[in-house]
């Protein structure tokens, strides 16, 4: 208690650490701001009974940090920056080019690639916000709209998704933890009251067995969650000292933390803007009278045990994407080569390509056991709904992930901020 007091003291007195949280805050507010002003044409009944009946829509409005459920100018919120960047990772693999500027060209190169997700961006918040105004428009949600009205909503939904990345990438630069996420999060929380009141308002005395099953998920969830994104592998390192002459003066021993789970959030949400992007592609050819291609995505939307389908291409999507993206941001030949260069070693194994094969078979053992038990919890929401029915627990279990990993990795940040201003 006394050292949480004295960080909290360090947070509130830091001038520099204040002015993050403040440029997070500000973000947070402007980007709820846009949230509420709704594209022309809503019909709010119609947008009300249409989610009510479409859970697809509701894990959609996810990622977009709650803009879609009131069809906002930030209706599609980062969900196509999302997919850019997965589509230009999983470039990195394919082109050893792409590969290389990402991880050997240093900060300009990163800066290059996250310019090219920019660019991709728009072609996927084009085919997404047409997809969106397309069908809510059959659905009746939309006003029926000349090409030109059409055109004009379209060029909204694109910019304010634009604008969006932008507010994301400057709470990353100037706020305190990751942007995009962060705004997923907000999303998340500014619907938390309106859930909870039409949960009061449906309360049914019968489901207080459900209720009670579902806080006791909830809590074991969050716990589970917090242990794995905090739990490490410790790797012994050793620094030797140089005394006179060059001669060795001792040697200073500490330990190299390797996370068991190194993705985070981040496999969950690519995993969710894969499979959405598919069915977003079907629910719009079904309504759009193409003949064949309409018939076959009606029967495709219509499969039996689609539910069943949908959790284990889950549940692989979530395992290969954490094995995936720990293999984007950690190299172990870097580590190795760090501390080849700052003279240190790990005992027993021989600096260089030994270290580099050693720290890379525990970093592939502890992802694994990562990548597992992501995907369970991931697809435990599913199992949850399949056994009592109801449908609230896919998208709060998805929800519920997603804002825990935020909050641990914002206080994480924070931590680390007012450590490095402690010494």
């Amino acid at each position: 208690m006394e050292l949480f007091l004295r960080k909290l003291k360090l947070v509130l007195t830091d001038g520099t650490l204040l002015k993050r949280i403040g440029f997070l805050l500000f973000g947070l507010a402007l980007f709820r701001l846009l949230a509420a002003i709704p594209v022309p044409g809503v019909d709010a009944f119609q947008l009300e009974q249409f989610f009510q009946n479409n859970q697809l829509l509701a894990f959609l409005n996810i990622f977009s940090g709650g803009g879609l459920s009131s069809l906002s100018i930030v209706m599609l919120g980062v969900g196509p920056f999302i997919t850019a960047s997965i589509v230009m990772q999983l470039l990195t693999v394919v082109f050893p080019a792409i590969k290389s500027m990402y991880q050997e060209e240093g900060e300009i190169g990163r800066k290059k690639f996250t310019q090219y997700s920019r660019l991709l961006t728009l072609p996927f918040a084009f085919v997404q916000g047409f997809g969106f105004l397309f069908l809510l428009q059959n659905q009746g949600v939309i006003a029926s709209l000349t090409p030109y009205d059409f055109f004009i909503n379209l060029s909204i939904v694109i910019a304010g998704s634009v604008l969006l990345m932008w507010i994301g990438e400057l709470i990353t630069e100037f706020g305190v933890g990751n942007g995009m996420s962060i705004l997923i999060f907000a999303g998340i929380i500014a619907g938390l009251p309106t859930t909870l009141s039409q949960l009061a308002f449906s309360f049914d005395p019968s489901q207080i067995p459900l209720y009670i099953t579902f806080v006791i998920a909830a809590l074991l969830i969050t716990y589970g969650v917090v242990i794995m994104t905090e739990a490490e592998r410790p790797v012994p390192v050793t620094y030797a000292r140089a005394g006179r002459a060059g001669s060795s003066a001792g040697a200073v021993s500490t330990y190299l933390p390797l996370r068991v789970n190194q993705a985070g959030v981040m496999p969950i949400i690519f995993a969710l803007s894969i499979l959405l992007f598919p069915q977003l592609i079907l629910n719009f050819l079904s309504q759009a009278n193409l003949g064949g291609a309409s018939a076959l995505a009606q029967t495709l939307l219509a499969l039996p045990f689609g539910a069943v389908i949908y959790g284990i291409f889950y549940f692989l999507m979530v395992f290969l994407f954490t094995f995936f993206y720990t293999a984007i941001t950690f190299e172990p030949k870097r580590v190795a080569d760090n501390l080849q260069k700052s003279g240190a070693f790990v005992p027993g194994v021989r600096p260089g390509n030994q270290t580099s094969e050693y720290v890379g078979r525990i970093v592939t053992r502890i992802t694994l056991i990562g990548a597992v038990f992501l995907g369970a919890v991931a697809v435990l929401p599913l199992i949850m709904q399949a056994l009592t029915g109801f449908g609230a627990l896919a998208i709060g279990g998805t929800a519920l992930l997603i804002v825990v990993s935020v909050v641990l990795d914002i206080v994480r940040k924070v931590d680390a901020q007012v450590s490095l201003r402690e010494y």
